[in-house]
């Protein structure tokens, strides 16, 4: 099913043949690898052109989970299953509610392992998916190549009805948005090594996008002390020796200090790092961080 949307409707780059691969059939094994990774060291540099847009969807999404708020990814294809990938590798690594970011695939779990190709041009199923779980004052980020997929367009319409926050992040420079659209993240990859194979250049593209729009709004949110993982969740021994190594770095303490502080504070490394750092008890730590919603350097700036 389609709907009317005030998205222009035009081709995109991604659907051109590129030039400069047209030989791709007849390279060598080594000359075709030469030919993608040509191509694929592209993709930071149009990334890099869209990061004021990208800049303003992170404030957004700041806001929203300050709020109270969620994050809201939409996909089809391979725009959806990486926007799963990144909303599951958020929780236990910067330990946050898993429902923070919430990712709407086309297909649903089934298209995760088997394309189900007609789910994409679902506007009305995405639409009542969006409905039932964004509520006013959330951010939806809808992630196409071609900037006109139906289910991404129907999401997107349906969530700024509801008073969502909205944003889609495309591969075609071409595309124009209307009211739907808050912000627009265009990232120009240009046309594929091979026509139309949007896994590759865009994919890659969306993957640098996502993962940098995830990483800036937990840093924004408190979750980071300087680049160190200070709310990561130690759920295994591995974790748990990040843990103890992390406190090591962040402090310059010893590891009998640290696993001693660790242990004091439960295994919560961030009222650990904080007591250390300060001095305080592990009390006056936690009550610090409490009111500073979790951020460390104003935790510490208040004791």
């Amino acid at each position: 099913m389609t709907a009317s949307s005030s998205i222009a409707h035009v081709e995109s780059p991604t659907e051109r043949r590129n030039p400069r691969t047209t030989g791709l059939d007849r390279m060598s094994t080594a000359e075709l690898l030469a030919a993608i990774n040509a191509e694929d060291r592209t993709v930071p540099d149009a990334v890099r052109a869209a990061l004021p847009e990208l800049a303003r969807a992170v404030d957004a999404a700041t806001g929203a989970l300050r709020a109270g708020g969620r994050v809201h990814y939409v996909g089809a294809g391979t725009s959806g299953r990486l926007a799963v990938l990144d909303a599951a590798e958020l929780a236990p690594t910067f330990n946050i509610d898993p429902d923070w970011f919430v990712a709407h695939h086309a297909g649903g779990e089934r298209a995760l392992r088997n394309a189900v190709e007609n789910a994409e041009d679902d506007a009305d199923t995405a639409a009542a998916e969006v409905g039932d779980a964004v509520a006013p004052g959330d951010v939806v980020l809808g992630l196409t190549a071609s900037g006109r997929t139906p289910y991404v367009l129907g999401a997107l319409r349906e969530a700024r009805r509801r008073g969502a926050t909205t944003a889609l992040v495309s591969c075609n420079p071409r595309v124009t948005v209307g009211d739907e659209v808050d912000i627009l993240v265009t990232v120009d990859t240009g046309p594929e090594v091979i026509a139309g194979s949007t896994r590759m250049k865009a994919g890659t593209a969306q993957k640098l996008v996502l993962t940098a729009f995830s990483t800036a709004t937990m840093v924004r949110m408190g979750r980071t002390y300087s680049n160190l993982m200070v709310s990561m969740r130690a759920t295994n021994a591995k974790l748990r020796g990040r843990t103890l190594r992390i406190l090591r770095e962040a402090t310059g303490g010893t590891e009998r200090d640290c696993a001693r502080a660790l242990a004091d504070a439960d295994g919560d490394l961030k009222i650990a790092l904080v007591r250390l750092l300060s001095g305080a008890e592990v009390t006056e730590a936690d009550a610090a961080l409490r009111r500073s919603d979790g951020h460390v350097r104003d935790a510490l700036a208040a004791l």
